[in-house]
């Protein structure tokens, strides 16, 4: 069926849909509509999965009563049998009539799977489309993204008002494929389309943007109805799937494994706290060559690529700034207008920022753990810095080629004992995900400063350690926030909302920020900064008194004498101390010429005063002379 015999009410209700359709599953009738009620009041728009129900039939009063005071809700009603991937059990026939029940109870939409259609005789699924106010026949592929317009006929010859076919991501260009098919048949259909699973996340963002009237969203984690289902609230607040549309840009985190990158959530917030139309989404490349595709033909504008393609990528780039060039790693890439690839490394200032905050580099002493891009980051940052470095990795050949290629040291397990450094960093993933694990032994950090990468957990048992020895314990989120402001501001321009983007971090961690430095050493940097400061105020107090001191200084020696000028019969009585004063104009002036040479003012002005001190005290003295 095409848009132009679509009917009128499923075309009005076509504007009215919001882009998120959450799905609803309960273990009984109350839970499922007391959690469809909850969910509501944030999205009207939900799914009620009647095939998780032992006994759908209970739950039709419920509804009923909850559409009686919620008319703005908007429900589809989905009772997919074993055999299309669902869990109801029973036959076609108690199928359908679950369906029914369900549209006389006000669900609007009722989604009907292909197998079921194909059972119907031609008089049932025209007795079923004329009972319900919108039908929606579906279609999904649990192994992978095959034969999309081949599946598409098929369902063609059923006419519904909208068309659902859902697959299965088996690689990151599957979601290109789906997008594509969505492109061609939206214009004429009401369509419905995403790819499922870990690698499908693309398209359940971007789906929109291609033609799907909506997508689907889990109630809350745990609640999930189809591999790879995120939740409404990540949907709607992270990836702000309501404003993508066709010119959103698109950026992405790389990696193998990927599920564990919290770059989606910092970079979103970034992005909306900045105003940039774009939205950051994860990327699970299982080859290099499917990630190429998908840059090419989604378009991606932007990439954080980690582990284990960061040495990988490097071919690929048109050109490259000098930290990619000298650590031979990069972890940020830009697509130009053209569709070249340029690579940027952010991992080194990532690890500078940090460190830079708590110990002066130049000079300094530091063990780097591991040889990978990471480290190499590391190893060339620090050397930037004038540190020396010390470098231990599991495999001695890889450790003896970054040393060479940086002028390095290699060390062995075995030297740490009667070693000490400034810094030690941890660029390795050992104690990711595993807060027992840890690259080093407590009796090990023979150092000042540790530094792990790692924060996943926030607290790793290297820094519990090195805390527990009052050493400055620097966290791996410290390095993430800094080298993913770089990244954003190397794709935007503009500048990252730093503070933002760390707290965001936090919230995701479930985690309370720990100073990196020590009480006992914090106390001390306090004692210090203030000594400092009282030393500081010293100097200018005593520098003010200096600048000040010449013109003060005159002033004491003239006033007597302009005291003695001003009264006659006062300066009568005390006319020897006059003369002696009328005698000092010329040391007052010598005195004023020495100590401020540079004011020229306060020099002519003292010369006038001494003057006139001189001068007017003489007359009254002689006519105290005449009386006698």
């Amino acid at each position: 069926m095409s848009l132009s015999t679509v009917n009128y009410a499923a075309r009005a209700l076509r504007l009215r849909l919001p882009r998120v359709c959450v799905a609803i599953t309960g273990e009984d009738a109350a839970e499922m509509v007391d959690k469809a009620e909850a969910v509501i009041r944030e999205n009207p728009f939900i799914e009620f999965r009647l095939d998780y129900l032992k006994n759908p039939a209970a739950v039709f009063p419920r509804i009923k009563k909850l559409f009686e005071y919620r008319p703005d809700a908007i429900a589809v009603a989905t009772c997919r049998r074993a055999n299309s991937g669902g869990r109801f059990k029973g036959s076609i026939a108690a199928q359908i009539e679950v369906l029914t029940k369900a549209a006389a109870a006000g669900c609007q939409i009722i989604d009907l799977e292909i197998e079921t259609a194909e059972g119907l005789k031609a008089a049932e699924y025209e007795k079923l489309r004329n009972q319900v106010t919108v039908l929606q026949l579906s279609y999904h592929d649990f192994k992978g993204t095959r034969k999309l317009e081949e599946s598409f006929e098929r369902m063609r010859k059923h006419p519904a008002d909208f068309y659902k076919l859902i697959s299965t991501a088996t690689n990151l260009h599957d979601n290109v494929v789906m997008m594509k098919f969505l492109q061609q048949t939206s214009d004429h259909h009401f369509m419905v389309g995403h790819c499922m699973g870990e690698q499908g996340i693309i398209s359940r963002v971007l789906s929109v943007r291609a033609g799907s009237v909506y997508t689907f969203g889990a109630a809350q984690a745990g609640e999930e109805t189809g591999p790879g289902q995120v939740t409404m609230r990540e949907l709607r607040d992270v990836y702000r799937i309501e404003n993508v549309d066709a010119v959103t840009k698109v950026f992405g985190v790389v990696g193998d494994p990927i599920a564990q990158s919290l770059s989606p959530y910092t970079m979103n917030t970034a992005f909306r706290r900045e105003n940039v139309h774009g939205v950051f989404v994860r990327l699970h490349a299982r080859k290099m060559d499917d990630l190429m595709a998908c840059v090419r033909e989604i378009p991606i504008h932007g990439l954080s690529v980690t582990m284990p393609y960061k040495q990988e990528i490097v071919p690929h780039l048109h050109n490259s700034d000098v930290w990619t060039q000298q650590t031979g790693a990069c972890n940020t890439v830009v697509r130009g207008q053209d569709g070249r690839l340029f690579g940027f490394n952010t991992d080194v200032a990532g690890v500078l920022v940090p460190l830079e905050e708590h110990v002066s580099l130049d000079g300094a002493k530091a063990l780097v753990l591991g040889a990978g891009g990471a480290a190499r980051a590391a190893v060339f940052g620090l050397k930037s810095r004038g540190a020396e470095i010390f470098i231990l990795n599991r495999t001695p050949q890889t450790a003896q080629a970054l040393a060479r290629k940086a002028g390095a040291k290699c060390i062995k397990r075995t030297d740490l004992a009667r070693m000490e450094f400034d810094v030690i960093i941890n660029a390795t993933p050992v104690g990711m995900g595993n807060p027992k694990q840890s690259p080093l032994e407590e009796k090990e950090l023979r150092t000042k400063v540790v530094f792990d990468m790692v924060y996943t957990p926030y607290e790793t048992r290297l820094l519990k350690m090195a805390r527990a020895q009052n050493l400055i314990a620097i966290s791996g989120v410290e390095m993430f926030v800094a080298q993913g402001a770089r990244q954003f501001e190397i794709w935007t321009g503009k500048p990252a909302p730093v503070e933002e983007m760390r707290q965001e971090v936090f919230r995701q961690l479930g985690e309370r920020p720990l100073p990196a430095t020590p009480a006992a050493v914090q106390r001390a940097i306090l004692q210090a900064q203030s000594a400092a400061r009282a030393e500081d105020e010293a100097r200018e107090r005593e520098a003010e008194q200096l600048e000040h001191k010449p013109i003060a200084a005159p002033a004491p020696k003239s006033a007597p004498a302009k005291a003695v000028a001003a009264t006659p019969a006062r300066a009568a009585v005390k006319a020897p101390p006059v003369k002696a004063v009328a005698a000092k104009p010329a040391a007052a002036k010598a005195v004023a010429v020495k100590a401020a040479p540079a004011k020229a003012p306060a020099k002519a002005a003292t010369k006038a005063v001494a003057k006139k001190a001189a001068v007017k005290p003489a007359k009254p003295a002689r006519k105290a002379g005449k009386k006698k």
